[in-house]
């Protein structure tokens, strides 16, 4: 009989069986755990000549380099996002065991959410095909980092993933949406593991797209201070994760995405997805053991909290606030929400994320932490 029967474990239950981390706590999941476990303030002021825009502080990935990470081959062009995406999936693949991708690499796929892809490398980009003697006269080897999917690939190519490779842009919730898309690709059958997440990264470019879109946007936001890295999870179904010796640190049980076209919708629209993806879960409110909401602030984190509280009533589980430690992580945010999930949830704990955006856009998940 097999382990997973043994123990009554569907082996089809997809987990995370793994995950990494490239965060301003510094390279892998130990530095983020323990950030995040110690309740430490990642955000710093500016160091040396870094440029933060029109903020005073940022959580920034200290001193990373990626020549220095990666080698000097094939990163003399590359953009900050990728290299941070091709840096936490090496840890992923290092911690997931030897033979993940080297023994069938057309089973192992990647799904990699981004806001934009590198804002700097656009906008660099752009700005030298107005400024030079003529537009054409551009570095052609910069080009392939404006591009969206340039991180996904990059890393697949790099660690050589030759499955199933696709990027996911939905702002705030896209690390939820990416974790999504990976089961759907895993549940047809188009690949047998998956790495999933999201990478944003901090630049002087993107602190003042976001600063003016805050505050003087439609839909103002509070302009506090951004944050970058990147994190990823390995997806895979029990009875895998338990063939190749990975222990599983949680199970996905369930996720909802839900629209609104109003922010004074969101309330409700939070409230909808997150009842949605309990029922899907089979998890009563009153079994949530801890809540990751977005943080996201102003009205808009106001309704989040609001629609919580509808859920949950006189039930109140502990809330972990990420975006106090590490800055606004834009499209990474979610993925960080996971990584917090999976590091404070204990065991056989149902953990309840949640995520909202601005443009109208809202998504929840549900996790059981520790071994089904």
């Amino acid at each position: 009989m097999s382990a997973s029967l043994a123990t009554g474990a569907d082996p089809d239950t997809l987990v995370v069986s793994g995950w990494s981390a490239a965060s301003p706590y510094g390279l892998g999941a130990q530095a983020f755990a323990d950030g995040v476990r110690g309740d430490l303030d990642a955000v710093r002021g500016a160091d040396g000549d870094a440029d933060l825009g029109p903020y005073e502080r940022a959580g920034r990935l200290p001193g990373f380099d990626a020549r220095a990470v990666l080698g000097r081959k094939g990163t003399r062009a590359m953009d900050r996002a990728t290299a941070l995406a091709v840096t936490t999936a090496g840890l992923l693949l290092e911690e997931a065991g030897p033979g993940l991708a080297q023994d069938s690499p057309e089973a192992v796929g990647m799904v990699l959410g981004t806001g934009h892809g590198s804002v700097q490398s656009i906008m660099d980009f752009t700005r030298d095909s107005l400024t030079g003697e003529k537009p054409f006269h551009v570095d052609p080897a910069l080009f392939p980092n404006t591009v969206m999917n340039r991180a996904a690939g990059q890393s697949a190519i790099w660690h050589t993933l030759r499955g199933p490779n696709t990027t996911v842009a939905g702002g705030a919730p896209t690390g939820l949406l990416a974790l999504n898309y990976a089961a759907r690709l895993l549940r047809q059958g188009h690949c047998e593991a998956v790495l999933c997440g999201a990478v944003e990264e901090f630049s002087a470019e993107r602190a003042w797209l976001e600063y003016r879109a805050r505050t003087g946007g439609p839909h103002q936001q509070p302009a506090g201070p951004l944050g970058e890295g990147c994190a990823l999870f390995l997806l895979e179904p029990l009875g895998r994760a338990r063939t190749h010796g990975r222990t599983p640190l949680a199970s996905l049980l369930g996720t909802r995405f839900i629209a609104f076209n109003d922010q004074e919708r969101a309330r409700g629209a939070v409230v909808r997805a997150a009842t949605e993806a309990l029922k899907e879960a089979d998890v009563r409110p009153d079994e949530v053991g801890l809540l990751v909401p977005s943080d996201c602030g102003g009205p808009l984190g106001g309704r989040e909290d609001a629609a919580l509280a509808d859920l949950f009533g006189e039930h109140r589980p502990p809330r972990l606030r990420l975006r106090r430690l590490i800055g606004d992580s834009g499209a990474a945010a979610a993925s960080f929400q996971l990584a917090a999930a999976l590091t404070a949830g204990g065991d056989g704990t149902p953990v309840l994320v949640t995520s909202v955006d601005p443009d109208g856009q809202t998504g929840a998940v549900v996790l059981r932490t520790g071994t089904p």
